[in-house]
């Protein structure tokens, strides 16, 4: 799942991707290192300026509709936790509704089921979109994520959308802090016993970057394992910005675990 932002201030690209023709050129580009998702959003998931649900519709649903046009065959996904922008995406050709705000609008899953689309089902911690945590405490925290994330899953199901079209997303550094979104990671298993597939949302987080101690820009490497460790433990569908690194971390994994066969033989073969 390739991030698309279409934001004049996203927290990594800082808005590269914000006009057209950068953001369809990202879009191509993505397609060609092999995503197969298209995540676009039109609200940084941090504080900052307001952004109204009509201009979340202006930055996003006519791009929807161009890359539907353009990439027909590629899975679209809109990063919202709105219901009214949900139901303009869909009308303009979008497969996915991304909610990474943990359902703190319930009308977004009644939106899914109409429109017949996908969902991701995510665990925020309870908190407000656009907020940052402050000293949250779980008891448990993958006993919240399972019961956040598998009732807003079954609530979709009993609404109407399908069962395999909805994702179950732990929702690292929403709602928690790094200790949290590095026990999650290593509790995935624990997500994927639940029978549904299980989306991460890795790439360049700040709980990355404390754990390295490490800039935006310098988080690739720790991304890049936490991926690897994810797609040994289970998880299916994962949101990255550097989409070519991202496969050759996936096709290796699934090498190792038996899943897939080297591209090429030829070591001893000569």
């Amino acid at each position: 799942m390739a991030i698309v932002n279409r934001t004049p201030d996203s927290f990594y690209d800082q808005g590269a991707t914000f006009t057209d023709e950068p953001a369809l050129e990202r879009v191509a580009r993505a397609v060609d290192e092999g995503a197969a998702i298209i995540d676009i959003g039109g609200v940084k998931a941090g504080p900052g300026e307001e952004v109204t649900a009509q201009e979340e519709i202006r930055r996003t649903v006519a791009f929807v509709a161009e890359v539907r046009r353009r990439h027909p065959d590629a899975v679209i996904s809109v990063d919202t936790w709105r219901h009214e922008v949900g139901e303009a995406a869909c009308e303009a050709g979008a497969d996915l509704l991304n909610d990474a705000w943990g359902g703190v609008d319930p009308k977004l899953a009644e939106v899914a089921a109409r429109y017949d689309v996908g969902l991701v089902c995510t665990h925020a911690g309870g908190a407000q979109p656009r907020t940052r945590p402050h000293r949250v405490g779980y008891e448990d925290v993958m006993a919240d994520i399972l019961r956040v994330t598998v009732g807003l899953a079954e609530r979709a199901v009993e609404l109407g959308v399908r069962r395999e079209a909805v994702l179950i997303d732990p929702g690292h550094d929403f709602g928690k802090n790094t200790r949290h979104s590095l026990e999650a990671t290593r509790r995935l298993p624990e997500m994927t016993a639940t029978g549904w597939p299980v989306l991460v949302s890795l790439s360049n987080k700040d709980f990355v970057g404390e754990t390295l101690d490490r800039p935006v820009k310098e988080r690739l490497v720790g991304t890049l394992a936490t991926t690897a460790v994810s797609a040994w433990l289970g998880a299916q569908v994962y949101r990255v910005h550097e989409v070519a690194e991202t496969r050759q971390v996936l096709d290796m994994v699934a090498a190792i675990a038996g899943h897939r066969p080297p591209a090429v033989a030829r070591r001893g073969l000569a």
